[in-house]
C-alpha cells in the first residue's frame, strides 16, 4: 500500500472546499443548538410511523452525568425519512421506570446537519446511581433506556460488572449474543470496533446489506440504521451506558491513517470518504460534543474513570497509525516490522496515554483498543507468520508502551481487544522474545458477535494446541462467537467467555466456555 503523505493528502482534500461541503457537509460550520438551522423549526410534529427506529443509547458516563442519544428516522435505511427541518425533541430523566420522579428534563433540536441525531450531555446528578430516560418528538415517544453515573473519583467501588464485544457483521449472522448480554446485570458495555461493515450486498448472506460498498454520508447513515434495526442490539444499548471506539470497518477495511489498502485510491477522495464515515459514526453513537469530527479528523481517544476501581483508556489504533509493514498480511518478524518509526497510536496519543497512566489513581488500568497486542505466530516450527495489521507489525511501539507501564509501576494493567474474531487470553511482557521476561499484564481478547459466521469448537481445540505450543504466553483460544463479561473488584478481575453455538439462525443458547481471573497485584491470568 502506497500513498502520498498525510499532509499532502490533507492539502489535496482541502483544496476543493466546494466538493467537501457538498460531499460531506462542513462539520466545522455545523450550528450549535439554539442557533439558526436550515429549514423550518418543527415544535409539534406528527409522525405517520415511529421515528425512534434506532432506539436509544447512553454513553461516556461520569460521576455526575452521561450522554443520552437517539435519532429521528421513520424510514431509517432510506435516508432517514425526515425533511430538511429542525425538530424540537424533549428528553426526560427519572429515578423510576414509570417516570413519576423526574429529576431532569429539557428540550433540544434534532437538525438535518447531524442526521436528526440527538446528543444530550446530562450533568449535576448524584454519583453511582441508576436513572431512566426517554425522548419525545411531537406525538412520538421513544423506548425507555437505563443509564448510570459512575462512582465519585475518590471512591473505591465494591464491584463493576461490564461486557465487551466487537465485530458484528450483519450479513454473517444474527446478533444473538446481544440478546444474552441484555439479560445480564451490567454497569457498562465496551464496544471495541467494527460496529458496522462497509461492504456491499452479498445475496448469499444470512442477512443482507443494501446496495454497494458504502462511501457517501447517506450510505454510512443507512448502514448504521440497518444494524440498529436488530432488536437485540437496540436492547443492549438501552440496558446501560456504552463506551465505544472504532476499528477499520466503520470506514474502510485495513485503513491506516490516510492510506487505503488499495493502491489506486486518490488520497483526497479517501479523506472525503473518511469525513463521511466519521460524521455518521458520531451521529450514531452516544458521544460527547468534544468528539464531534472536524472534516476527516475526529478525536476518539479518551479516559473514563470508574472511581478508584478502574480507569478505562479508550484508544484509537486506526486514525494515527503508520502504514502496515511488509504489505500487510501474515509475515515474519523482519526489519520492517521492527522499525522503531512504526506507530499504532501516533506520538500525540501515545504521550497522552502515558501521562494519563502515571496520573491514574485506579486499582485496575484498562486499555480498550482494537487489535491484538500479544504476538501470535500462526505457523508451526521454524517458519513464522505474524499479523502486520496488529501490534506485532508495530513491535517497537508496543514494547515501548508495555515497558513504560512496567517501569512506572502502573497498577494492574489489563488490555481489552477486539478485531480478531476469536477469543484469546494472553500474558503480556515488555519483551516477548525473552522467555524469562516477567509477566507485567494481561490481555483479554473477545471474539466477534457474528463476523465470520458460525464458529467452531472443534477447530478451537486443534488450533489452540498449536498456537499455545508456538506462543507460550497464550493461555486460551476459542473460535466461537459471543462476548466477554467481566466482574471487577478491588482484589480480583474475572473474565467469563460467553459463546453462542451458532449465528446463522436465531435462538442459540449461551454457554460460558471458560473463565479466567487475575488477582490484584499479581500479573497474569489463571483459569478460574
Amino acid at each position: 500500500m502506497t500513498s502520498p503523505s498525510f499532509q499532502s493528502a490533507a492539502q489535496a482534500f482541502l483544496s476543493d472546499r466546494r466538493q467537501f461541503v457538498l460531499g460531506a457537509g462542513s462539520l466545522t460550520l455545523l450550528p450549535w443548538f439554539g442557533q439558526c438551522v436550515q429549514g423550518a423549526l418543527k415544535t409539534n410534529a406528527s409522525f405517520a410511523s415511529d421515528p425512534f427506529t434506532s432506539g436509544v443509547s447512553s454513553g461516556d458516563p461520569s460521576p455526575d452525568g452521561f450522554v443520552l442519544w437517539t435519532r429521528l428516522a421513520p424510514d431509517p435505511i432510506n435516508g432517514g425519512g425526515m425533511p430538511d427541518d429542525a425538530f424540537q425533541v424533549t428528553w426526560e430523566l427519572a429515578e423510576d421506570e414509570g417516570f413519576r420522579k423526574i429529576v431532569q428534563s429539557g428540550k433540544t433540536l434534532a437538525t438535518p446537519q447531524l442526521g436528526h441525531s440527538v446528543h444530550i450531555e446530562v450533568a449535576g446528578l448524584p454519583a453511582d446511581r441508576w436513572f431512566y430516560y426517554r425522548f419525545q418528538c411531537g406525538d412520538a415517544v421513544s423506548p425507555t433506556g437505563r443509564a448510570r453515573t459512575t462512582p465519585a473519583f475518590n471512591v473505591m467501588a465494591d464491584k463493576l460488572r461490564f461486557a465487551f464485544a466487537s465485530c458484528q457483521h450483519f450479513e454473517h449472522g444474527y446478533f444473538t449474543a446481544y440478546e444474552h448480554m441484555a439479560q445480564e446485570d451490567l454497569d457498562l458495555v465496551l464496544h471495541l470496533g467494527d460496529y458496522i461493515y462497509e461492504y456491499g450486498e452479498n445475496k448469499k448472506a444470512v442477512r443482507q446489506h443494501t446496495g454497494s460498498e458504502i462511501k457517501s454520508l447517506t450510505d454510512y447513515r443507512n448502514r448504521y440504521a440497518l444494524y440498529r434495526s436488530d432488536e437485540h442490539l437496540r436492547a443492549a444499548h438501552a440496558k446501560c451506558p456504552w463506551l465505544v471506539v472504532w476499528d477499520d470497518h466503520e470506514f474502510d477495511n485495513n485503513c491506516a491513517a490516510d492510506i487505503s489498502e488499495e493502491d489506486d485510491v486518490n488520497p483526497a477522495d479517501f479523506l472525503l470518504r473518511r469525513a463521511n464515515a466519521y460524521q455518521a459514526y458520531y451521529e450514531s453513537m452516544p458521544l460527547r460534543k468534544r468528539s464531534m469530527p472536524k472534516g476527516p479528523h475526529m478525536q476518539l481517544y479518551r479516559r473514563i474513570p470508574y472511581g478508584q476501581l478502574a480507569n478505562f483508556e479508550m484508544l484509537d489504533t486506526r486514525q494515527y497509525r503508520t502504514d502496515q509493514p511488509n504489505g500487510d498480511g501474515l509475515k515474519p518478524m523482519n526489519e520492517a516490522a521492527l522499525d522503531p518509526k512504526n506507530t499504532l497510536l501516533g506520538e500525540k496519543q501515545e504521550h497522552w496515554l502515558m501521562r494519563d497512566l502515571i496520573a491514574s489513581q485506579s486499582n485496575w488500568n484498562v486499555l480498550g483498543q482494537q487489535v491484538m497486542m500479544a504476538p501470535a505466530d500462526r505457523l508451526e516450527g521454524d517458519k513464522q507468520a505474524y499479523s502486520m495489521d496488529q501490534w506485532p507489525g508495530y513491535t517497537a511501539s508496543r514494547d515501548r508502551l508495555l515497558a513504560f507501564m512496567q517501569d512506572r509501576k502502573v497498577p494492574n494493567p489489563v488490555v481489552l481487544t477486539g478485531d480478531i474474531h476469536n477469543n484469546w487470553v494472553n500474558d503480556l511482557k515488555a519483551n516477548f522474545s525473552d522467555e524469562k521476561a516477567a509477566i507485567m499484564g494481561t490481555e483479554f481478547v473477545c471474539t466477534s458477535i457474528s463476523s465470520g459466521g458460525n464458529g467452531s469448537l472443534q477447530k478451537s481445540d486443534a488450533y489452540a494446541d498449536r498456537i499455545k505450543r508456538e506462543n507460550p504466553y497464550v493461555k486460551f483460544y476459542n473460535a466461537q462467537r459471543g462476548y466477554v463479561s467481566c466482574t471487577v473488584t478491588p482484589t480480583e478481575w474475572r473474565s467469563d467467555y460467553q459463546v453462542v453455538e451458532f449465528v446463522d439462525k436465531p435462538g442459540a443458547p449461551k454457554v460460558t466456555r471458560a473463565s479466567y481471573v487475575v488477582e490484584s497485584g499479581k500479573p497474569g491470568a489463571q483459569l478460574a
